[in-house]
């Protein structure tokens, strides 16, 4: 089961309803943060979520309104008693810049480790699940993020008990590990299924629609997408600004095969952007506009109701 909420909406600045841009999830303990726009710990707190499980931020780019909620939310997460290390991906240079934040925010009781992205595309290891980052379209280096949670086959004991398994080896062959006991190895391929479907959520902001985008959102259970602009006759102004319009996001979406469509990252001059989705889903019949604290459990398919 994977928690995934959608704290803030809005691009550039805030309403006084509509926080920046940020995403939460959360499985098994870990959660993971995409983006900390100025508010998000507010938000986080309205939701009713906590803050100390938060082992993972991903910044897509390092604008302000992607970024400008770190210190205050550094701040409370030191304010948990919280000793693990955090661990903050992002383009080349985030660390520079949020180092620079921490002026603000110095002496916190937990570690903070960085991975700085390169390439166009890359893997990083998370709590359970792998997240993978790829290069995407904007004024500057930004990337966009997919949680991935695979799943094993089932674990047939009929099996193991035919093969003579010992009963302490099980555990460790259903978490795909080889190992050898009284003489004998035992691999997972002797006693699992075949691989059952797990959960992916896509999210991508501050973008034109580029291939890589699809690519990487390919079946997904959940694709989170900026919309900028909604309205018609703002094409060329999402070209200028290299963002995206509802249509582009919806074309996106069925490109790559994705199960739903949330719509986020709104100009601050769409003020009700459900006004304009129809369109959007003409190209992509599941399309939704987010909104601040919208909340979703996905569930693997054969633990739904």
């Amino acid at each position: 089961m994977l928690d995934v909420c959608l704290l803030g909406t809005s691009g550039m600045m805030p309403l006084p309803r509509r926080a920046l841009t940020a995403l939460m999830t959360r499985f098994n303990g870990s959660s993971l943060l995409i983006d900390c726009g100025e508010g998000t710990q507010i938000t986080i707190r309205e939701k009713g979520w906590s803050l100390h499980d938060v082992d993972i931020i991903c910044i897509t780019h390092v604008h302000g309104d992607h970024v400008g909620g770190l210190p205050g939310l550094l701040l409370s997460m030191g304010n948990t008693e919280r000793t693990n290390p955090l661990l903050i991906v992002g383009p080349r240079g985030v660390k520079k810049v949020v180092d620079s934040l921490r002026i603000i925010a110095p002496g916190l009781p937990f570690e903070i480790r960085y991975r700085e992205l390169n390439e166009d595309y890359e893997v990083i290891d998370g709590k359970g699940y792998t997240i993978e980052a790829f290069k995407v379209k904007h004024t500057i280096t930004c990337y966009g993020y997919s949680q991935i949670i695979e799943r094993a086959g089932r674990f047939d004991a009929e099996r193991a008990k035919a093969l003579d398994i010992p009963l302490q080896a099980w555990s460790r062959l259903q978490k795909g590990e080889t190992l050898t006991m009284d003489g004998r190895t035992f691999t997972p391929d002797m006693v699992l299924g075949e691989k059952r479907k797990g959960l992916k959520v896509t999210y991508c902001t501050d973008s034109r629609p580029v291939p890589s985008i699809s690519k990487a959102a390919a079946g997904a259970d959940l694709f989170i997408c900026e919309g900028m602009y909604g309205e018609e006759g703002m094409e060329e102004k999402a070209k200028d600004k290299k963002h995206m319009t509802f249509v582009e996001a919806a074309a996106l979406a069925r490109e790559a095969g994705v199960s739903e469509l949330w719509l986020t990252h709104f100009s601050p001059s769409l003020i009700r952007p459900g006004d304009y989705v129809d369109r959007a889903r003409e190209i992509f019949a599941n399309t939704y506009t987010g909104k601040d604290r919208k909340t979703k459990v996905l569930n693997f398919a054969d633990e739904e109701e």
